[in-house]
């Protein structure tokens, strides 16, 4: 299967807003595996990464008035970063929203916590391109509500989470190690795992090393039950 199986207007109701251009949310959601012939979502990813960085920048500015500089990036990198983005996703239930080759899905893809991450960025822009920037900043907050409202403001990712866990139990850090690393110079795909003394390794694949360790490190937790 290559589509995702809920209705456009199920998509639309799901996301909080309903297209009057249906092709940029199918362009949003579709992934350079998908056999439908249409453009994937990379370069709405490009936009709608920097549309998210200023949706909550502006944010954190009127919420924290005391706070200086520092301490606005450091909640704000938190925040914009992949791991915080796939959280979001994870909130519209996205996963069975992205459209990827039937191969890939057999595979898992539309659950890679990288991919995710992407395809949020990009219906992030896919909703400023067709409702403008409100819409856009309402779609942000609403699927950061939960990342907003925690205390601090700070996701750690995946790899900064197992390795505090690992040294909060007397265990040595976790090692990586890539398993193999195939495609084209301009498109590698890294298979990466982590080990973690006395504990099964867990596998992630990715585009970049630091990628597929960041996918290794979400295997692991989630499989151990330590992180969703």
């Amino acid at each position: 299967m290559t589509r995702a199986a809920v209705r456009p207007e199920q998509i639309s109701e799901r996301i909080g807003h309903h297209f009057a251009d249906p092709s940029l949310l199918a362009e949003a959601l579709t992934h350079g595996s998908s056999e439908t012939g249409r453009r994937d979502y990379q370069r709405l990813e490009f936009l709608g990464d920097r549309i998210l960085g200023l949706v909550i920048a502006e944010h954190l500015y009127r919420a924290f008035p005391g706070h200086e500089e520092g301490e606005l990036t450091a909640r704000h990198s938190a925040l914009v970063r992949r791991e915080a983005c796939a959280s979001a996703a994870d909130r519209i239930g996205l996963a069975d929203l992205v459209i990827v080759g039937a191969g890939e899905r057999a595979k898992g893809m539309n659950l890679n916590r990288g991919v995710l991450g992407d395809v949020m960025e990009s219906l992030i822009a896919a909703v400023y391109l067709d409702g403008g920037f409100d819409a856009a900043r309402r779609f942000v907050l609403n699927a950061w509500a939960g990342l907003l409202s925690q205390p601090q403001g700070v996701v750690k990712d995946a790899k900064t989470f197992l390795q505090e866990w690992a040294l909060g139990r007397g265990l040595p850090i976790p090692v990586y190690g890539v398993l193999s690393r195939e495609g084209p110079e301009h498109e590698p795909v890294f298979v990466v795992s982590v080990e973690v003394k006395d504990r099964a390794p867990a596998q992630g694949v990715a585009k970049s090393k630091r990628a597929a360790e960041m996918e290794a490190a979400a295997a692991f937790l989630r499989r151990e039950g330590l992180r969703s």
